[in-house]
């Protein structure tokens, strides 16, 4: 994919008389991003050292009954990590409620757990500054974070709501008569946790609370890019939270693995992104991202604006099985699509394309959040997609119907 968009690059600024000046400087769009990809993980060190995931195992212990509220608390916390840590999340949930689903006789554990943290993982990626795809299209499409919020949390929210109802319906069909026994087994756990876990919880809670009001405070005050601000809070803000815990040592040892041995890990991410911030400075330089807008134009004068607004939201799901990362495919969308030639709302192509790249993230087999999944479940990244298939839809037929109501009006 890499090789693509280098050679299409290169053949697009060659054909325009492109100087060796134009070539380098074609690398620039994805910088910012890749600042983001590199620190944010560094967001996870005060979990880590703090100890955290033991005090909300104790919480689990203290205030579960059956696995149908561990299904939700599972969701919950998911939700509740991404919105914080991003990728990191995902194998921090696992490992926090892996012990507890034995515990409450789960059937077909796996699937169980692998449910529980995809959905309540992709919703936060609607809106949280430390998700690149946010970034991007923030960047890509000029509008305000702040003032998208209103569209985004709210649909985030829904959403994780959208997936506790379908579990819900799930256990009152399935597993009636085992939530009863389950309420009898969780009854005598209940004195073997302590108040840890309900300080240790609220405690990130406040630290999500705080580092993004400081992304809005910084966006208000400053003319920074959003991907800008959100990279250069992140190392002040973790050390920060790491000295109130008196761990400032551990934090610095791990900030040094981090930058020693964690980027390396990232060199394919650079590629892909690097390679793919020259395709699209190359198609603007070449002035061939016009034809995409009279493509599209003219598709949309077929099928109409409303269906083509509720279309879009496919288009990440359909490229995340091509192999092509959703925050790429996002580049390039926000690229191609002209609002203002297209006459749909900057607001509105900015939150279909937020909201289809959830689908990308619940569904795509070959990106990070399926395959970091399936690495620490020994799953196939298929199986896990097949799995997601149903609240996918759901999901995406709510962002429709969202789109629809927000154009109408």
């Amino acid at each position: 994919m890499s090789s693509f968009f280098l050679i299409s690059g290169i053949l697009m600024l060659a054909t325009n008389g492109a100087t060796t000046k134009d070539y380098v400087l074609s690398f620039g769009p994805m910088m910012n991003l890749l600042a983001l990809f590199a620190v944010v993980p560094i967001l996870a060190v005060p979990i880590q050292i703090g100890n955290y995931v033991q005090s909300i195992e104790e919480l689990i212990f203290r205030r579960i009954h059956n696995s149908k509220q561990l299904y939700f608390l599972t969701s919950g916390i998911s939700y509740f990590f991404s919105s914080f840590m991003n990728l990191a999340s995902l194998p921090m949930t696992y490992y926090t409620v892996r012990s507890s689903v034995t515990t409450y006789q789960v059937q077909h554990e796996v699937r169980f757990m692998s449910r529980a943290i995809t959905h309540g993982f992709a919703m936060p990626l609607l809106w949280t500054p430390v998700t690149p795809i946010v970034g991007i299209v923030v960047d890509m499409t000029g509008v305000s974070w702040v003032a998208m919020l209103k569209y985004l949390i709210p649909l985030s929210v829904a959403g994780l709501l959208l997936d506790w109802f379908i579990a819900s319906m799930i256990f009152r069909k399935r597993y009636r008569n085992l939530l009863k026994g389950e309420n009898e087994v969780a009854t005598g756990l209940l004195e073997k946790a302590g108040q840890a876990g309900s300080r240790k919880f609220f405690q990130i809670l406040i630290a999500i609370a705080l580092f993004n009001g400081l992304v809005i405070l910084a966006d208000f005050q400053s003319s920074f890019d959003f991907l800008y601000i959100v990279s250069l809070l992140v190392i002040p803000f973790a050390f920060c939270w790491s000295a109130f815990l008196g761990k400032r040592k551990s934090f610095i040892k791990e900030l040094k693995e981090h930058f020693s041995s964690h980027i390396l890990k990232l060199s394919g991410q650079f590629v892909i992104f690097l390679s793919a911030g020259f395709f699209i400075s190359s198609m603007k330089f070449s002035h061939v991202d016009h034809f995409f807008n009279q493509g599209l134009l003219m598709v949309k004068e077929e099928v109409g604006s409303l269906l083509f607004l509720i279309l879009i939201p496919l288009v990440p799901l359909v490229l995340a099985f091509t192999g092509l990362h959703p925050a790429v495919g996002l580049a390039l969308m926000a690229e191609a699509l002209d609002p203002s030639s297209l006459h749909i709302s900057t607001s509105l192509l900015t939150l279909a394309m937020l909201g289809g790249a959830v689908g990308a993230f619940l569904m795509g087999p070959f990106n990070a959040t399926i395959g970091m999944m399936a690495s620490i479940t020994d799953e196939s990244p298929y199986r896990i997609s097949n799995w997601n298939t149903g609240f996918t839809f759901s999901y995406l037929i709510l962002l429709m119907i969202l789109l629809l109501f927000l154009q109408m009006i």
